[in-house]
């Protein structure tokens, strides 16, 4: 366990913005890694990287403080100049021991993520070990603490209700669309190009909606979009000539003012009469509310979703107590396995030395009286002395356990 060390770069620290600059492109991460690993004498290393984190976990004997990750920063290269490196170093935190497998348990159960209890650090975490295992820059160490890892997220999201309701505004959007039972061709306008239409529409995508319609204030940021999700661009403008109809309306922009109005609502229904759907995320909202007097509309805004959302953030705090019981378990289970593998691996070599003093008992210390033995003798002999060895193999380790175990 003292082996084991983290240096992380989080959102907690940095900005998210900021954090992109850590990133390693795919293509180099094995070559830097592997002469990282070389020349610091590391055993074992995988290197995690998401939209809040950056972080290195390693096994080693070295000494990991900021003087170790100012010169491991260096090693690695990461184009930085020494101002930015300096920086990034004051913010990082460092991991060891316990503390290390620790941290490492509650960011795969989500617990030290943005939105607690989202599940994609966990799978995250896990392609960033296999990539690394697959290169050959992990061992039988690292594996043993993957294991832990797995295992403990597993439990708290299968034993806790921390992932049981979604708090981001995107996500909760999302789950009272989907409620309306949309067909995966519904004709889809998207009003901005913003960073929050490009989350729900990533939500769309994925669930094999098709049919879309971008409008923005910039038309090349619409166009943009518009690729991303196999539809077309237009700017606002062009809402109050667009003739195609619509089934879902999605907007987010900046305006002060209503960007949908009774008039241009009308227009884009094109003399549809059918109940319509809204999911207005812009504060102030989009739509102006005689709209929603004058049409019949299933509206989905902003307001309404921050209450659900407060509500489920405090569900989800109130199961942290028993996600970090379960940590805390899983941590106590782990250093006694970590103690079983040591027995383990130091009686590797007791099969070997009791077979080496039987052949010297049968073919030396003993040899004239077993070649004196008449057939019917020497297996019987043979079947002691093949008992007496297995016996002798498993009863230490066996002892050796025990007593570990009634130790703690």
């Amino acid at each position: 366990m003292k082996y084991l060390k983290v240096i992380a770069f989080t959102h907690k620290q940095i900005e998210l913005k900021e954090l992109g600059k850590l990133v390693i492109c795919q293509e180099n991460l094995t070559d830097k890694l592997q002469k990282v690993k070389t020349e610091f004498g590391i055993n074992e290393i995988f290197y995690l990287s998401t939209c809040n984190r950056v972080e290195f976990v390693m096994l080693t004997a070295h000494t990991v403080d900021k003087t170790f990750a100012k010169q491991f920063m260096d090693a690695i290269d990461m184009g930085l100049c020494p101002v930015s490196t300096g920086t990034f170093l004051d913010s990082a935190a460092i991991y060891e021991d316990r503390e290390a497998l620790e941290h490492l348990l509650r960011t795969s159960c989500s617990l030290e993520s943005m939105i607690v209890g989202e599940k994609e650090i966990l799978a995250q975490l896990r392609k960033a070990y296999e990539n690394c295992k697959d290169a050959g820059l992990t061992g039988d160490g690292l594996r043993m603490f993957m294991n832990c890892i797995v295992k403990t997220a597993k439990e708290v999201y299968t034993n806790t209700n921390i992932s049981k309701n979604p708090i981001s505004v995107v996500s909760l959007a999302y789950r009272k669309l989907r409620d309306l039972k949309l067909c995966t061709n519904a004709r889809i306008l998207i009003i901005g190009a913003g960073e929050t239409n490009r989350n729900i529409s990533k939500y769309l995508q994925k669930h094999k909606f098709s049919n879309f319609s971008v409008f923005n204030r910039t038309v090349e940021n619409a166009a943009k979009l518009a690729a991303d999700l196999g539809g077309e661009a237009f700017n606002l403008e062009a809402l109050k000539t667009f003739n195609k109809g619509f089934d879902a309306i999605i907007t987010c922009t900046s305006s002060t003012e209503p960007i949908i109005t009774p008039e241009i609502y009308a227009g884009l229904l094109n003399g549809e009469t059918g109940r319509k759907t809204i999911v207005d995320l812009a504060v102030p909202n989009d739509t102006h509310s005689d709209v929603l007097e004058q049409f019949p509309v299933n509206f989905i805004e902003v307001y309404s979703l921050n209450e659900v959302a407060k509500k489920n953030l405090q569900e989800r705090y109130e199961e942290l107590t028993y996600a970090e019981e379960i940590i805390n378990k899983n941590i106590a289970d782990f250093l006694l396995e970590l103690k079983q593998r040591r027995i383990e691996v130091a009686m590797r070599q007791v099969p070997e030395k009791i077979k080496e003093i039987r052949n010297t008992a049968i073919n030396s210390v003993f040899a004239e009286e077993v070649q004196g033995m008449d057939q019917q003798s020497r297996e019987i002999l043979e079947k002691v002395i093949n008992y007496m060895e297995k016996k002798y193999i498993s009863v230490p380790m066996i002892m050796a356990k025990d007593i570990l175990i009634n130790n703690n």
